[in-house]
C-alpha cells in the first residue's frame, strides 16, 4: 500500500503562489498514476493535473499555464506548483496515487485564495 501525506497549502492573496506537496511512503516505481485533485465546498472532487506511468502530463482547462506538476523521484515527493492564484481555487487539496489496482488519497491540504 501507499500512505501519501499532503503539506505546503496555506492562505494566500489572489494573484499569488504556493507550492504542494506531496510524501509517499514507497518509490513511485510501480506507482501508475500520480494525481492532485482539489474539492471546494458544496462541490465535487476534481481532478487537477496528472503524471501518467508515460511520463506524460494532463491539466483541467481551468489551471493550464497557472499550475504545473512535477516530482521529485529520489525523494518519493509529488509536487503542484501553483501560480497566479484565484479564489475560485480555493479548496483542498488532496494527492492521489494508483499502486497495483488501488487507488489512495492523502489527507488533504487547505488552500485559501482571498480576493
Amino acid at each position: 500500500q501507499v500512505q501519501l501525506v499532503e503539506s505546503g497549502g496555506g492562505l494566500v492573496q489572489a494573484g499569488g503562489s504556493l507550492r504542494l506537496s506531496c510524501a509517499a511512503s514507497r518509490t513511485f516505481f510501480g506507482i501508475n498514476i500520480m494525481d492532485w485533485y482539489r474539492q471546494a465546498p458544496g462541490k465535487q472532487r476534481e481532478l487537477v493535473a496528472r503524471f501518467t506511468v508515460s511520463d506524460s502530463t494532463y491539466y483541467i482547462d481551468s489551471v493550464k499555464d497557472r499550475f504545473t506538476i512535477s516530482r521529485d523521484n529520489a525523494k518519493n515527493i509529488l509536487y503542484l506548483q501553483m501560480s497566479s492564484l484565484k479564489p475560485e481555487d480555493t479548496a483542498v487539496y488532496y494527492c492521489g496515487a494508483l499502486f497495483l489496482g488501488k487507488y489512495y488519497y492523502g489527507q488533504g491540504t487547505q488552500v485559501t485564495v482571498s480576493s
